[in-house]
C-alpha cells in the first residue's frame, strides 16, 4: 500500500473515487452503470488534448494554443468531409495542421527562447482568426452520418470503443516514456535542462518534439470532437487548453516540469470531464462549470507550489545536515590526531 500511494496519480485516483461517492451520496440516481460509464465515455476528447498537452508540462513549458489548434482541425476536417473529400486525406491534412501548428511553437520556444505562454497565445489568436477566415464565421454541418456514427460505437453497448482505443494508446505512451531512453528526455529535460544538456540529452530537439506530439495530439482531439458533437462552430475548442492544463496537474503533473506521467494527466481529463455531469445530478447550472474548473486549476496549483517549496526547502536542510556532520566529523577526526 505504501508503494502505490508513493505514485501521484493514486491520490487523483482518490478524488475521482471521492467525487463520484459524493454526488452519488447526494444523489443516488447517479451511482448507475450508465452515469459512470458515460462520465469516462465523455473524456475522450479532453484526454487526448490532455496528454498532449502533459509533454509540453513535462519540459516545463505549456502550450495554450492546443483549444485554437483543436477549433481550426475540426473545421478544415469539417469542411472536407461536408465536401465529400476522401475521409483519409481529411484525416491526413488535419493531423498535419497540428504537427506543424506544433513544429512552429517548437520553434518559438525551443529555438528562440521565447517564453511560451506568450508565444503561444500569439498562435492562439492566429489560429481563432483562421478559423472564421476560413468557415466565413458560419457552422459547418451536414457532415456525412457514417463519419458521426464512428463516436458512438460502443462495445457491449455500454463502453465507447473510442475510449478503449484511446486507454490502450495512453498506455502504450506511458511504457515508452518510461521503459525508453528517448522517452525518458522528456522527464529529464523538464527536471534539469542544464543537466540534460551536459549528459549529452539533445535538449532543444526534445522540446521541440514535445512540441510536435502536443500539436498533432490537439489535432486528433479536433478529429474526434467533430465526430462526437457532429457541427463546428467559429468558437469550437475555446476553453479547452484551460481544461487539459487543469487535467494535467489534478493528474500530478508539476508544472515546473520533470515530474508526472500521461496516466495522470488521463485520469485528471475523467475528472474535468465529468464536471458538467456532476453538476447536473448536484442541480447546478453548468455555467459554474467554468467557474469551478479555474478555483480546481488555482487550488492544486497553489498546493503544488507550496509541496515544491517544501521539498526544495527540506533538500536544502538535508544538504546542510550533511555538510555539518561531515564537518564534526572531520573536526573530531582532526583533534584525535592531533592528541
Amino acid at each position: 500500500m505504501k508503494k502505490i500511494f508513493k505514485f501521484r496519480e493514486s491520490s487523483s485516483i482518490l478524488f475521482l473515487i471521492a467525487l463520484f461517492l459524493i454526488v452519488g451520496i447526494v444523489n443516488p440516481k447517479f451511482l448507475s452503470g450508465t452515469n459512470i460509464a458515460d462520465c469516462f465515455n465523455d473524456a475522450v476528447v479532453y484526454i487526448i488534448i490532455s496528454v498532449g498537452m502533459a509533454f509540453a508540462i513535462f519540459i516545463g513549458e505549456i502550450d495554450v494554443s492546443v483549444g485554437a489548434n483543436l477549433g481550426f482541425t475540426a473545421t478544415v476536417v469539417g469542411t472536407m468531409l461536408r465536401d465529400g473529400k476522401n475521409w483519409a486525406l481529411a484525416f491526413l491534412v488535419g493531423i498535419l495542421i497540428g504537427a506543424l501548428i506544433g513544429l512552429f511553437n517548437g520553434w518559438g520556444v525551443a529555438v528562440m527562447n521565447i517564453p511560451s505562454l506568450i508565444f503561444t497565445l500569439g498562435t492562439n489568436g492566429v489560429m481563432r482568426g483562421m478559423m472564421y477566415v476560413y468557415s466565413g464565421g458560419s457552422w459547418i454541418e451536414n457532415l456525412p452520418q457514417s463519419f458521426k456514427d464512428l463516436y458512438n460505437k460502443k462495445v457491449f453497448g455500454v463502453i465507447n470503443i473510442n475510449l478503449i482505443i484511446v486507454v490502450a494508446a495512453v498506455i502504450v505512451i506511458h511504457l515508452l516514456l518510461r521503459k525508453t531512453k528517448r522517452g525518458r528526455y522528456f522527464i529529464a529535460v523538464g527536471d534539469n535542462p542544464q543537466g540534460a544538456t551536459l549528459v549529452g540529452i539533445p535538449t532543444r530537439q526534445t522540446r521541440l518534439m514535445a512540441y510536435v506530439i502536443c500539436g498533432v495530439m490537439a489535432s486528433v482531439s479536433g478529429i474526434v470532437f467533430t465526430s462526437r458533437i457532429g457541427f463546428v462552430t467559429a468558437i469550437s475548442g475555446n476553453g479547452y487548453e484551460m481544461k487539459a492544463v487543469a487535467a494535467c496537474v489534478l493528474g500530478g503533473i508539476s508544472l515546473s516540469g520533470g515530474v508526472g506521467s500521461v496516466i495522470g494527466a488521463m485520469i485528471g481529463a475523467v475528472i474535468m470531464s465529468s464536471i458538467s455531469r456532476l453538476l447536473v445530478f448536484l442541480e447546478i447550472g453548468s455555467t459554474y462549470d467554468n467557474t469551478i474548473t479555474g478555483i480546481m486549476l488555482i487550488t492544486i496549483v497553489v498546493i503544488d507550489a507550496l509541496t515544491q517549496r517544501r521539498a526544495a526547502e527540506n533538500n536544502r536542510r538535508a544538504r546542510l545536515a550533511a555538510r555539518t556532520s561531515v564537518g564534526v566529523a572531520a573536526a573530531a577526526k582532526e583533534e584525535a590526531d592531533h592528541e
